[in-house]
């Protein structure tokens, strides 16, 4: 007499669960698997009709039925094996190999990688990269980071800030600064079909330069609108005279602050301010121009319109430029400050840090 198999049902949630398994592309392998089976079982299969559909033998299906019915979605999971004993401590490895990370590389290397710190920490690569991964350690990944050292810049930084969050009353807030030597790089590209199937975007290797040009941009802090000018040269005068353009509109009985970093055209213009007493500098701290949010648009500006991209003049990327901020001040939103703490350095979790 043949047996009768396990009879399972479930709650709506892990149905949702299983058809999310079955979809993904993202999970394991196995674990798709396994979600199959189980909903297998729920449509009222037997074991060897689900085996026949899936060619996995009907023991399998067996036992993922039974583990799905005594232990729910839980079950679907590989329990705990307890595996070969470590060769290393695993506190003792990590500290000498958050010591080592901070020690110079081996003669002619520029930074660690894996197999070096394994050869030099007498364990196996595996060891090693484990306790990277764990650690969330990148070896070849870099990231710039500043640091500042003026001795205002909680004053400075605090300024500009109250100047995003409290503007004065009817006050013009501005966020000036400029991208200069921007090129004119004609490069041809297209998409192209890789050797892994892949279809990605392909740029020719050679390419032509056509000169270069200077960008200034005004950011309106209130409104996020962009006024812009393009310059040949980056000299006090040009600064001066895109300020000009700026303020012409603006009533002279209506505060305007401008901010600005510490670039030698932005100083001493005396002479300027004292012609526009209702502007007002503020300058970031040394180092810190990221507290500028027209920054935060320059980035915008690259990577939408300037990378990748390919001009066969200087009028074409003038006209590139100008059709971007054309665009873009159609749906303007101002940027909304959000960093709860700001510091001089931006560096954070360093190898002292996990050490400590």
């Amino acid at each position: 007499m043949a047996r009768v198999a396990i009879s399972i049902s479930c709650l709506d949630k892990d149905r949702r669960e299983l058809e999310r398994l079955i979809h993904s592309r993202t999970d394991e392998i196995r674990m798709r698997e396994r979600a199959q089976i189980v909903m297998g079982c729920l449509e009222g299969k037997r074991n060897d009709e689900i085996a026949a559909e899936l060619a996995i033998r009907p023991g399998t299906v067996a036992v993922w039925r039974k583990r799905f019915a005594t232990e729910g979605m839980n079950g679907l999971r590989d329990r705990q094996r307890p595996g070969k004993p470590p060769k290393h401590a695993a506190t003792e490895l990590r500290n000498r190999l958050l010591k080592q990370i901070e020690q110079p590389p081996p003669a002619g290397q520029a930074t660690w990688d894996g197999k070096s710190l394994a050869q030099t920490l007498g364990v196996s690569d595996d060891a090693v990269w484990r306790l990277l991964r764990k650690e969330g350690i990148q070896l070849q990944r870099h990231r710039s980071w500043c640091v500042s050292t003026d001795p205002e810049f909680a004053m400075k930084s605090a300024d500009i800030i109250g100047l995003y969050l409290n503007p004065p009353y009817n006050a013009l807030v501005i966020s000036i600064d400029e991208k200069p030597s921007i090129q004119a790089i004609e490069r041809p590209g297209g998409f192209v079909h890789t050797s892994s199937g892949k279809i990605v975007r392909g740029l020719k290797s050679t390419y032509k330069r056509h000169g270069t040009l200077n960008f200034f941009a005004a950011l309106n802090v209130a409104t996020g609108a962009i006024q812009s000018k393009t310059t040949a040269t980056k000299k006090r005068p040009d600064f001066q005279e895109f300020l000009d353009e700026v303020v012409a509109e603006v009533s002279v009985d209506r505060e305007v602050h401008v901010i600005l970093d510490n670039y030698c055209t932005h100083k001493k213009n005396d002479e300027w301010l004292t012609a526009h007493p209702n502007v007002n500098f503020h300058f970031t701290p040394t180092s810190a121009s990221w507290l500028n949010q027209v920054e935060i648009w320059f980035g915008i500006l690259s990577r939408k319109t300037l990378r990748g991209a390919s001009f066969s003049s200087i009028e074409q990327l003038t006209q590139a430029i100008k059709d971007f901020v054309t665009a873009y001040n159609n749906n303007a939103n101002p940027f909304v400050w959000r960093k709860r703490e700001v510091k001089g350095s931006q560096l954070r979790n360093t190898i002292v840090n996990l050490c400590n």
